[in-house]
């Protein structure tokens, strides 16, 4: 039996519309900086968070071009979050809710995120050591 333990998050909040998203990318990627194995099951919104087609922008208001405002992109954070969890010799695995996925058009994601259903999150739940969920407000 293996000493690793693994650790379930349920997301639920959309990119940039408040802190519970940046506050859950911060715990998922201690998790895997620790070695852990870490499953991401993302709901609603949260389906967001590993697309794709977000790009940088400049912004106007404060005179910043695209380079210089550095805008954060949740895809970026996540890949690294994968990086880091190998690195540490854990894993990251994501399952983006499919239903969700198609409601809000976020198909275009990270290689590594899978089309899935509630089904999944409760069969993490089940074989994980703990499971935190994260749920919007």
């Amino acid at each position: 039996m293996s000493d690793k333990k693994t650790i379930t998050f349920a997301l639920m909040d959309p990119p940039y519309e408040n802190a519970r998203s940046t506050t859950a990318l911060r715990l998922i990627n201690i998790a895997a900086q620790r070695g852990y194995n870490v499953n991401v099951f993302a709901y609603e919104g949260a389906v967001g968070l590993p697309f794709t087609k977000q790009s940088p922008h400049p912004n106007a208001v404060h005179g910043h071009d695209a380079d210089e405002e550095d805008h954060p992109l949740p895809h970026v954070w996540i890949e690294a979050i994968a990086a880091s969890a190998e690195a540490a010799g854990g894993k990251l695995d994501w399952i983006n809710c499919g239903l969700c996925v198609d409601e809000r058009g976020v198909h275009e994601a990270l290689d590594f995120v899978r089309r899935g259903s509630p089904a999944d999150l409760w069969q993490w739940a089940e074989s994980s050591d703990n499971t935190l969920v994260i749920p919007t407000k």
